[in-house]
């Protein structure tokens, strides 16, 4: 890296002392003088002199294709490699911002009138490079979700786990990947670990002792932020086999939304295929047949700067709004399916909570949810948080300032949302932006 714009000589003599460095350690290995000391000895540098001034001695086209190399191989993934459990931060291991996420060119309608010629056109790509530096820190969350994801579901995700242990192990890990500095960097809501009728919003509070068993299905909903850029991104885990067709089916129903979804898409038209898809499935249990269904009434939304919820809904059935996608927008396409009803309902106990985003000043009388109210702004600000969370930050006995905030307005309760008993239920999530030149899967790793 140091050797891009520095002189021509001491670029091939780093450049040397590197290949000896590697040529001595017996294997071929990439070597970046950053890491490795910045340069060589002086007895390298003397081995390596001669063969310096012959090779500065070549033509100019050949010094530019050194350089490019060189600048090339600095710029590679990175130069260390995660341990297990991941503790090193994901800015550490690429300097340069993350990697890009899976790259789809957007789908020309009928009459070619739309999204044409997009990825070669110089103007939407001009445009892309002004917001360069914001794609690199969203890429950052999302490998952070992605290694968090696969060290859980390799390494912790087992029956017999109890479900706050798996999310203590979750968010801390998290945690330590992005660097959690306050509102700079963080986790964008508390981990949802619902079961099986429960479709989503379920986390356990502390003196939960639940445990994920062989026959469980469990939605495992997560999310990371960089400077309130969010990536919202779930699975479903479900040890035992039988339910695999419940899963295929919403993951299915998810990849058809993120190919509908594209700009100018009418939000009505990528709901519509999504149900398309989910109910063409179905799931045979203990010799009886169940219909897969699109839960009506749980969808899709964009997001917004420190906002999960942007204000544009995705449905997941057929109808909606006619509104149309937009570029420079993200989304989180996210699909429910249900062997019961289809519907949810609010159920059980409230773990989720999150700040009204419109909410502009509310006279609050008592002087602990006041308080509490200066904590929530100071910590989670809009974003989504539990009450796990706030144990964590040595609140106690909070729980009438909580009510009252949710009183008056200022703070959202969010409860689970259930289906009937006895069913089962899976979701499927990735964000996406909409860019310029193409759609990009932002969450999309090698597991789903």
């Amino acid at each position: 890296m140091a050797n891009a714009n520095g002189d021509g000589n001491l670029t091939v003599i780093n450049e040397t002392c590197e290949k000896t460095r590697a040529k001595k350690d017996g294997e071929i290995k990439l070597l970046d003088p950053a890491v490795e000391n910045g340069g060589c000895d002086d007895q390298e540098e003397d081995e390596v002199a001669e063969t310096a001034t012959t090779e500065t001695s070549t033509t100019t086209k050949k010094k530019k294709n050194r350089k490019k190399k060189a600048g090339g191989a600095a710029n590679k993934v990175a130069t260390r490699v995660q341990t297990v459990p991941p503790t090193i931060p994901i800015a550490d291991l690429f300097p340069n911002g993350g990697p890009e996420g899976e790259i789809l060119a957007y789908k020309l309608p009928a009459d070619d009138s739309m999204a044409k010629d997009r990825y070669t056109s110089e103007e939407a790509r001009s445009r892309e490079r002004v917001h360069e530096d914001m794609y690199k820190e969203i890429r950052i969350a999302a490998e952070v979700h992605r290694q968090t994801r696969k060290y859980v579901r390799d390494h912790i995700i087992r029956p017999g786990v109890k479900l706050i242990d798996l999310c203590e192990t979750l968010e801390n890990t998290a945690r330590k990947l992005i660097k959690e500095n306050g509102l700079e960097a963080g986790l964008a809501f508390p981990t949802g670990v619902s079961l099986n009728h429960c479709a989503a919003h379920y986390t356990p509070n502390n003196g939960d002792d639940t445990v994920l068993s062989y026959d469980d299905v469990m939605k495992v909903d997560f999310g990371t932020h960089i400077r309130g850029r969010i990536v919202d991104c779930a699975f479903t885990v479900a040890c035992n086999p039988k339910f695999d067709n419940l899963l295929k089916a919403v993951e299915a129903a998810t990849n058809t939304g993120i190919r509908e979804s594209g700009i100018d898409a009418r939000l009505c038209d990528v709901g519509e295929a999504i149900q398309e898809t989910m109910e063409s499935y179905e799931l045979e249990l203990d010799g009886k047949v169940f219909p897969i269904k699109s839960i009506r009434n749980l969808n899709g939304h964009s997001v917004g700067i420190y906002r999960v919820h942007g204000g544009k809904t995705v449905p997941i059935v057929k109808g909606g709004e006619t509104t149309r996608m937009e570029e420079g927008e993200f989304f989180a396409i996210e699909t429910f399916g249900s062997t019961g009803r289809g519907v949810v309902h609010d159920d059980m106990e409230t773990s989720h909570y999150m700040k009204n985003f419109d909410i502009g000043h509310v006279p609050i009388r008592m002087a602990k949810s006041k308080q509490l109210l200066g904590v929530i702004d100071r910590n989670f600000s809009t974003l989504a948080f539990c009450r796990r969370w706030l144990d964590r930050l040595d609140q106690s006995k909070y729980l009438m300032a909580l009510k009252n905030l949710c009183d008056l307005g200022i703070v959202d309760p969010y409860p689970p949302l259930c289906d009937i008993k006895g069913c089962y239920t899976a979701q499927f999530e990735h964000t996406i932006l909409l860019r310029p030149t193409c759609k990009e899967v932002i969450s999309r790793g090698d597991d789903y």
